[in-house]
């Protein structure tokens, strides 16, 4: 079966399909193997892209009345763990960070989600790149989180800082040696001649550090930040793309009428929005 799979990945990819390839599961329910298989295109136009979308499946769709909790850290903590048990999802805590600087240029990257409580997400970076630069000036920042195969995500808007010194040593000598290692070579976001050279300085450190039993000391660039959200909203896609949306805000949102908005746990309000 694995080879018939290859072989249908191989007849995508000869075909320059633009469609996502076929599961073999799927011929094998249908007993059909076609051309309608491979949507082929001579060129890369716009028209192409604009025909890739698929209709999502409306299973168990939440409501104000059903959901797990009333407060977005409990109810992310509900959404993460349903992440985290889909095989489909190898990293649940991949999540995008978006800043901008003092004059709103905005930049966005990917990053882990390092841990989160009832009052904030975490994560770790060099204190010299570019988010964190970009933090130092403008610490309004945005996190996103996308878990296609259960068709769910959470957008996050917030304020950032930076964690103790203490707590960022902590996870620091939690982190594997070679990573360790890592944070300590590279400088992140400056202009570098080659990748060896950054192979070349960390091969240089373990030597002088071989093993756990050799400690490194964090470095003082490199170190943990927290966001602590002010709205934070949930997304499931749904059919005809009306899709479900329910926003948490800290507060009561002065913009939306008092009859639409319903009182949550810990200070948050939350209501729906229009898809």
């Amino acid at each position: 079966m694995l080879k018939l799979q290859s072989i249908v990945n191989k007849l995508c990819i000869n075909s320059r399909a633009t469609q996502p390839c076929i599961p073999l599961s799927h011929i094998i329910k249908t007993g059909t193997l076609t051309a309608a298989n491979f949507t082929t295109s001579s060129s890369n136009s716009m028209a192409d892209v604009a025909g890739l979308r698929i209709n999502y499946d409306p299973k168990n769709p939440f409501d104000l009345k059903s959901l797990a909790a009333k407060d977005p850290m409990g109810l992310f903590k509900h959404w993460f763990e349903e992440a985290r048990g889909c095989e489909q999802i190898i990293e649940p805590n991949a999540m995008t960070i978006a800043t901008s600087n003092s004059k709103g240029i905005p930049s966005a990257r990917m990053v882990l989600l390092k841990g989160f409580d009832t009052d904030c997400f975490k994560f770790y970076t060099n204190y010299e790149s570019r988010k964190a630069k970009d933090i130092a000036e403008n610490n309004n920042v945005a996190l996103m989180f996308y878990w296609e195969p259960l068709h769910k995500s959470v957008r996050v808007e917030g304020i950032a800082e930076k964690l103790s010194e203490a707590e960022s040593t902590e996870y620091f000598k939690s982190r594997p040696h070679g990573s360790q290692l890592g944070a300590c070579v590279s400088h992140q976001s400056t202009p570098i001649s080659s990748h060896q050279d950054l192979l070349d300085k960390w091969e240089e450190l373990k030597k002088k550090h071989p093993d756990a039993d050799h400690p490194i000391d964090k470095p003082d660039f490199w170190g943990g930040i927290r966001i602590i959200p002010n709205t934070v909203e949930f997304w499931q896609g749904q059919s005809s793309r009306l899709h479900k949306r329910v926003k948490f805000t800290k507060g009561t949102p002065e913009e939306v009428h008092p009859d639409l908005v319903t009182q949550g746990d810990n200070g948050w309000t939350y209501h729906l929005l229009s898809s």
